[in-house]
């Protein structure tokens, strides 16, 4: 390649945004550690082990003699990161050694900020690795996002949840209750340690927590630790048939414990992120296709995650008009009156009304027939060459004497004033039997 072009060194970063099984991890981690200069974006959809990766590479980028930096987009400013990039050049230029640049939380640098990485990056001077908990569609800036690879971290399976609850159970010495002798782990822990008597937990405890975590590892272990402490401090404890077959008392975490610990924190959902967006096309579309159950299941999913009821009526007016038109025209009262509604009550009390909304709308006809027909006059206006077609002359009004003798509105016919229909033009002159009405071909 000519030496202005973008040599073979040039990092390509990438985002990752997942969890997966950990096989898959040691393949990320050997693909990142094999190509040269190319830079990752960690993109997550939860909070979970995109920095532990990170370390997972830095150590292994250490045994081959690179440099691994690591700031973080909360606390970082530009000057952090040009003196890192100056750090870096110098130690390409004198030591020919490389420097890898991790950015925690990277959807925190606004776009100015994004694009000081871009000759860097495409030089190679350094290698960028990103992490990210929001989709890097929305922010990152296209510029970088395009030398980027984007690795997506899918959210944990509930088997693996298990896995790792289980080794936590291990770590803090509880016992698993209904799992048998085999599954009883010994009570090394810290927790049996500091309690004069055994900590069992339910294996149906473990089960509901690995589903209601939402595949988070570390929203599970958090609650699984909430819970257990506790149950520590109240000492309550509960009479329980040991393996042996005699009675001792124990204190016990029980599936109600768990998810009090949990309390709503397992519901995934971010009102100025990702999740925001596809909660709201879910509804739409359940809507659409008159599926009343899903409807009623992603308002609550919105509703329960703290969104904002105004704004889920608010997108119910524009349903009412755009999916439902006239084949129900009452349906745009429906969604001004539930707008108010929530407007005067607030929440909780407007979740009913908006419920009854959304299942109106559900059962309601659909047509599209005016928002096509609006569609039809938008793309008709831009796909005009020339300057607009002027105003009929009949059509125009005429305040002023002057306007009047101009011939503003001059031969129009005002259709109160015939018992029979008139027949009048209303378009321009070039715009003559046109029918909106009508599907365009495409």
């Amino acid at each position: 390649e000519s030496s202005s072009s973008v040599t073979k060194e040039t990092a390509v970063s990438a985002v990752l945004f997942s969890t997966e099984p950990h096989w898959l991890w040691y393949v990320k981690v050997q693909a990142l550690k094999c190509s040269r200069g190319i830079g990752s974006y960690l993109w997550q959809e939860v909070l979970k082990s995109s920095t532990t990766l990170a370390h997972i590479i830095a150590n292994s980028s250490k045994k081959n003699g690179m440099r691994f930096v690591t700031l973080s987009a909360t606390s970082a400013k530009t000057n952090d990161v040009r003196d890192v990039i100056s750090q870096a050049q110098n130690e390409k230029r004198l030591f020919k050694r490389k420097t890898i640049l991790f950015i925690d939380e990277i959807h925190r640098f606004n776009k100015s900020q994004q694009d000081t990485f871009l000759p860097h990056v495409e030089c190679g001077t350094v290698t960028l690795i990103g992490a990210t908990t929001e989709n890097p569609s929305f922010q990152v800036n296209a510029a970088l996002l395009s030398r980027c690879r984007v690795i997506v971290l899918e959210k944990l399976s509930v088997e693996a949840m298990e896995a790792i609850l289980m080794r936590a159970v291990r770590s803090l010495g509880l016992q698993v209750l209904g799992q048998g002798d085999q599954h009883s782990t010994p009570a090394t822990g810290s927790c049996s340690k500091s309690s004069e008597f055994p900590v069992y937990i339910e294996e149906k405890a473990l089960n509901t927590l690995a589903y209601l975590c939402d595949g988070d590892a570390r929203t599970g272990l958090n609650g699984l630790q909430l819970a257990v402490q506790a149950r520590l401090a109240a000492g309550r404890t509960t009479p329980l048939n040991t393996a042996k077959g005699g009675a001792a008392d124990a204190i016990l975490v029980t599936e109600e414990h768990v998810k009090e610990g949990l309390q709503r924190s397992h519901i995934l959902y971010d009102r100025a992120g990702e999740e925001h967006y596809n909660c709201i096309s879910a509804l739409h579309k359940s809507m659409r296709g008159s599926d009343e159950n899903a409807s009623l299941y992603w308002l609550a999913r919105m509703l329960e995650g703290g969104e904002d009821p105004l704004y889920v009526a608010r997108r119910l007016v524009r349903f009412a008009s755009e999916d439902i038109g006239l084949a129900d025209p009452l349906a745009l009262t429906q969604a001004v009156a539930a707008y108010q509604g929530c407007h005067f009550i607030g929440m909780p009390e407007c979740e009913v009304i908006l419920a009854q909304c959304v299942v109106y709308f559900a059962r309601a006809p659909k047509s599209i027939e005016v928002y096509r027909a609006y569609g039809n006059v938008k793309e008709c206006l831009r796909m005009h060459t020339g300057p607009l077609p002027p105003v009929p002359l009949h059509l125009r009004n005429a305040p002023t004497r002057l306007m009047k003798n101009l011939g503003y509105g001059k031969g129009y016919k005002y259709n109160p004033m015939y018992k029979e229909p008139v027949e009048q033009d209303y378009l321009p002159e070039e715009l003559k039997g046109t029918d909106f009405f009508k599907e365009r071909g495409t």
